[in-house]
């Protein structure tokens, strides 16, 4: 089956950084788009970064300038580096990759999240 495996969530104190990463296995993946979002206790769950298989990037306006999206598509792996954190980015993060044609979805995967707290 097609599994999604985040890694690299922890504590970290404000200022700090991260780099998250998630692979799929199980599965061929044929350009997929892939994100990362993100859900705190209380809050609706939201697109934090995107990338396109054409590495379109789309960011959340709360993390311009501190986070970077980057993808390996012959690894079918994503990467999120997270600089200057802040409390309020504390919240489970969640990889995505789909891809889909018109208003067609050929397949939408998700891992099962990394928790990420920002805290002194």
């Amino acid at each position: 089956q097609v599994q999604l495996v985040e890694s690299g969530g922890g504590l970290v104190q404000p200022g700090g950084s991260l780099r998250l990463s998630c692979a799929a296995s199980g599965g061929i993946f044929r350009r997929p788009d892939m994100g990362w979002y993100r859900q705190a206790p209380g809050k609706q769950r939201e697109l934090v970064a995107a990338i396109t298989s054409g590495d379109i990037t789309n960011y959340a306006d709360s993390v311009k300038g501190r986070f970077t999206i980057s993808s390996d598509n012959a690894k079918n792996s994503v990467y999120l580096q997270m600089n200057s954190l802040k409390p309020e980015d504390t919240a489970v993060y969640y990889c995505n990759m789909h891809r889909s044609v018109g208003v067609i979805s050929l397949y939408d995967y998700w891992g099962q999240g990394t928790q990420v707290t920002v805290s002194s």
